[in-house]
């Protein structure tokens, strides 16, 4: 039951990390498979779903740790090709950009930014998540926007 309420967010999170379909499928797969054995650890100090997004963090982790080196957790981050399609040039423009730039960042920011901008959730929410202060989660925000309209300005 846990399973089919949850699997979607589970797979919507970790595509959201891994960036091709394929690669969020074994991540979702891999967690359902752990999930028994973890749910001994699950502790009601936090929200279930707050727990949840930390196994789906680690495991998101731990893949990115398998890839090969050189590559980033985040380097097919989302499939652009089919955005173009789908997008009129300018947005798909935008959106290339954006990838490219979140590229570029820290995994502790870039990890960040997606939590709170793509998974909205609350600085205390990713804050538990991520395993640091909310303060923490609220200075990443601050390092990503100064950094995003640094790197906007140098492109002028």
């Amino acid at each position: 039951m846990l399973l089919e309420r949850h699997y979607d967010g589970i797979f919507r999170l970790a595509y959201r990390f891994v960036g091709t379909r394929a690669d969020a499928e074994d991540v979702a797969q891999d967690i359902c498979v752990a999930l028994a054995d973890r749910l001994g650890s699950f502790r009601s100090e936090a929200r279930f779903s707050t727990w949840l997004y930390r196994i789906v963090v680690n495991a998101c982790r731990d893949w990115a740790r398998r890839r090969a080196a050189g590559q980033r957790v985040l380097a097919n981050f989302a499939d652009v090709d089919a955005l173009r399609r789908g997008a009129d040039a300018d947005r798909a423009s935008q959106l290339d950009w954006v990838w490219k730039t979140l590229g570029c960042l820290s995994d502790d920011i870039r990890e960040t930014a997606v939590l709170v901008l793509a998974q909205q959730l609350s600085h205390a929410e990713v804050a538990a998540v991520l395993g640091v202060k909310e303060s923490t989660v609220s200075w990443r925000m601050h390092e990503l926007r100064k950094r995003l309209k640094q790197m906007a300005d140098e492109e002028r």
